[in-house]
Formats: C-alpha cells, structure tokens, sequence
C-alpha cells in the first residue's frame, strides 16, 4: 500500500501491456545487434573495407576527370535531360520496330523508299549537325582552347 507521498512504481505508470511490449522491442533490438556482430566475420569485414577503399579511390578519379565533370554539368540542363529522355524513348521504339519487322532485302529499291523517309533525313541532318560542333570542339581542343557548350 502506498502513501500520497511516495510514488508509485514505475511499471504501474505504463499503460497496461506497455512495459512488456517495451522489453520485447529491446530484446528484438539485441537479438539483431548479436546477429550482426556473428555474420561480421574477419574476411567479410576485409571485402567490406576493400569495397569502400576502391568505391573512395574511383570517387576520387571520377571527381578529377575534367571532362565527366562537364559532361554531368551538361547532362544537369533541363534540354539536356529532355534529349536523353527522347533518346530512350526513341532506342526502346526502335528496338521493337527492328525486331517485329522482316529483315532487309538490300538493293538500290531499298535504299531509295529509306531515303524518302522523313525520319531519315531527320537523322541525317541530326547526325550532320552533331558531327560539325563535335569536329569544332575537337579543333578547339587542338588549339589549345576550351569552348563552353
């Protein structure tokens, strides 16, 4: 029996139920800690601190490379994301179309209703236009200078 001045236990100020679900949890929590601390064996803790070691170096040669660099501040532009969006677009459909149509017969014919194709001629101006900056850009380089793209 208690008094008013002394305080009650501190197992009847838990809801009912409450402490056991409590002491439950914390034995789940070292029941995972001890599986933990078991399955860290010496060699997997070796690979582990390999792993990370070689992740850290390739990190650090990744962040060196001048040209990645750019290219991910390129690839960050919002046209730049669209394109490639369209470009996976565009490979997926073309993979299907391949695929679901019969192989090419070849001759002169061929070529001709290809070439009259409006998505041809799309692909030749943009293959065109790509090889003109790419070919200024490798001058530039030559010369010495860096243009921005």
């Amino acid at each position: 029996m208690t008094t008013q001045t002394e305080k009650p236990p501190v197992a009847s100020s838990v809801e009912p139920g409450g402490f056991a679900r409590e002491l439950e949890q914390l034995a789940e929590l070292a029941t995972l800690v001890a599986s933990a601390r078991d399955a860290m064996s010496d060699e997997i803790v070796a690979r582990l601190s390999r792993a990370v070691s070689e992740g850290v170096t390739l990190l650090d040669r990744l962040t060196r490379n001048e040209g990645l660099m750019r290219l991910l501040q390129v690839l960050d532009r919002p046209e730049a994301q669209h394109l490639l969006l369209g470009l996976s677009k565009a490979l997926g459909q073309m993979s299907r179309e391949v695929a679901a149509a019969p192989p090419a017969r070849g001759g002169i014919a061929g070529i001709w209703r290809l070439a009259r194709e409006p998505g041809t001629q799309e692909a030749l101006r943009s293959l065109s236009v790509l090889g003109q900056y790419w070919g200024e850009s490798m001058r530039d380089l030559e010369r010495g200078g860096s243009r921005s793209p």
